[in-house]
């Protein structure tokens, strides 16, 4: 008989309740707000951990209250044999929800695979419903595949469909109603992203973003009053209700960061562990592991590393807009060289 997981906080009373696990840092785009470059430093094969690595330690984390598990990249589907993971994850009766974020690319072939094993939901990446468009901003000619696979998941039988959308001014900013059109035909919520400035190589600028607001007003001029959902989630988006009853998200990490709520954290595809997407230094928990140090041992370490967490990432950027530096690069190219954990890609993003 299993026994409810302690709740443990960090300094701000944040408790550990969400793991965005990456299995692979490697992606079949090159997304211009994510991986704009050709080439990267990638993460020595030898130390991504196996399968049953990740098993384990995501065993650790649910035996320290996290209950929600979100397999990443990369493009997770890179990774070979993913429902392997899944079936391994789908035995610790912990998780309650045990989602996947995908480009869709390779969705259309392991979406029935990936639904047997065990995922629960899937969230597919959709910035524009135009080819070229997709084209401009991936340097790759896949989109029909993305709509394909996106198909797929509905046949297959997933519930609660995810459509995210990067919103971007001056790129897919006289899009978001067709997006939201799009949602309903294939049963899916679209959540709107306000465009990040993640750091890496991506060249990031404030007039690029398309605020929460401005995304409420283009939708409200379509469809007129739109109502907020009211909830208690620490999830990032922020729900809205069309006038037809049709539900729509928007994550404004921009402008009205969520740090204060936030319960995720994040384990790269080699085992390094990180409390905020900015975070610029991880715990390293594959040495530990590989070295055979005792489950309690691991637990201690995850316990006493999150009880001391002060990460607010996204608030701390926000603060520099108002000295006027929020334009500067997070961190020097020279240093992602140095360092792939540092670009987005390599944390789950």
């Amino acid at each position: 008989m299993s026994h409810k997981s302690p709740d443990i906080a960090d300094t701000f009373g944040r408790p550990l309740k969400s793991l965005r696990l990456s299995v692979t840092d490697r992606c079949n785009l090159r997304c211009k707000y994510c991986m704009p470059e050709e080439e990267y430093a990638w993460l020595p094969r030898d130390n991504v951990l196996t399968f049953e690595e990740m098993a384990a330690v995501t065993g650790h984390f649910t035996d320290l209250g996290v209950d929600k598990v979100r397999l990443t990249g990369g493009e997770p589907l890179l990774r070979r044999d993913l429902p392997q993971l899944v079936r391994l994850l789908f035995q610790n009766r912990r998780i309650t929800d045990l989602a996947l974020t995908t480009n869709g690319i390779l969705l259309g072939d392991q979406a029935q695979a990936l639904y047997d094993a065990g995922v629960h939901r899937v969230t597919v990446s959709l910035d524009t419903l135009r080819p070229d468009r997709f084209r401009a901003l991936t340097r790759r000619d896949e989109h029909v595949r993305v709509l394909e696979g996106i198909q797929t998941v509905m046949r297959v039988g997933f519930t609660g469909l995810k459509l995210d959308t990067v919103a971007i001014r001056g790129f897919n900013d006289d899009e978001l109603a067709d997006l939201i059109e799009f949602g309903k035909r294939v049963r899916a919520e679209v959540r709107f992203i306000e465009y990040m400035d993640v750091g890496g190589a991506t060249d990031w600028s404030m007039n690029q973003v398309l605020s929460r607001e401005a995304i409420l007003d283009t939708l409200s001029r379509r469809y007129g009053q739109i109502e907020p959902v009211s909830e208690v989630s620490s999830a990032p988006a922020q729900r809205f209700l069309l006038p037809d009853g049709t539900s729509f998200g928007i994550i404004p990490s921009t402008t009205t960061p969520f740090c204060a709520t936030c319960d995720r954290s994040r384990v790269t595809a080699d085992g390094m562990w990180y409390l905020c997407l900015y975070a610029k230094d991880g715990t390293d928990l594959r040495g530990p592991l590989r070295a055979g140090a005792s489950p309690d041992s691991i637990r201690a370490l995850i316990r006493s590393v999150w009880q001391g967490r002060m990460d607010r990432g996204a608030e701390d950027r926000k603060a520099l807009e108002k000295a006027g530096v929020r334009e500067e690069r997070l961190i020097e190219v020279k240093k992602l060289r140095d360092d792939p954990h540092l670009e987005m890609h390599a944390r789950g993003g």
